[in-house]
């Protein structure tokens, strides 16, 4: 039986994936300044050509590969409202669940860390790594709203607020676990982000 002969869309889609997941692996084993172009693509199996015949320099390849992730993000918190049946507590687990485990999942910490420092020195970077982080917190913004008015639970602050509140949080949380997992192992992490909704964003509700 014949293999299934790609597309011209379907080949470009394919060699674009490969060379995104060959640098993500490589972003986060050299550090995106000491990964060259030739690193990436022979990661991948393709010619320097190839890179930039699909992305037009390491950046905006970085900035795709934070908008892959970031779409993965979305989704994951979507899940957690598609049930629109859902009782109070199952809501409550789910937001528990999701946050707890945050740093146990998030593979591309490291990405978003790298970001921000090319962030910094990049002006044309910036403007469209910020407009992706803006866009992040409005997301979190509208879904603790929605949260909120879900489960009939007053916010504490404003939601916006409280979603710079809860992604720094989250930030810090990884980067310590990240970095010391001795002086703070996961069961710690876990504790730390569960107990800021518990506390800080369920705390009004349940009288803690």
């Amino acid at each position: 039986m014949k293999p299934t002969r790609l597309t011209r869309e379907q080949s470009r889609d394919q060699t674009r994936q490969r060379l995104l997941d060959a640098a993500q692996t490589i972003f986060m084993k050299k550090g995106f300044g000491a990964a060259s172009v030739e690193d990436l693509a022979a990661a991948a199996g393709y010619t320097r050509g190839a890179f930039y015949s699909n992305f037009g320099s390491k950046s905006e390849l970085l900035l795709q590969l934070l908008k892959r992730d970031h779409e993965t993000t979305m989704g994951r918190m979507r899940s957690i409202f598609e049930d629109g049946e859902a009782s109070r507590a199952d809501m409550e687990a789910r937001v528990l669940e999701y946050y707890s485990q945050v740093h146990f999942e998030n593979k591309c910490f490291l990405l978003w860390v790298e970001a921000k420092l090319h962030a910094s020195r990049d002006a044309k970077f910036r403007v469209r790594f910020n407009a992706l982080m803006r866009e992040l917190r409005q997301t979190t913004t509208d879904y603790i709203r929605a949260f909120s008015e879900r489960v009939g639970t007053p916010l504490p602050m404003p939601a916006e607020q409280l979603a710079l509140g809860l992604i720094a949080l989250c930030d810090g949380v990884q980067f310590f676990y990240s970095s010391d997992p001795q002086s703070v192992p996961g069961e710690f992490a876990e504790a730390v982000l569960a107990g800021f909704f518990a506390r800080v964003v369920f705390g009004a509700a349940r009288g803690d």
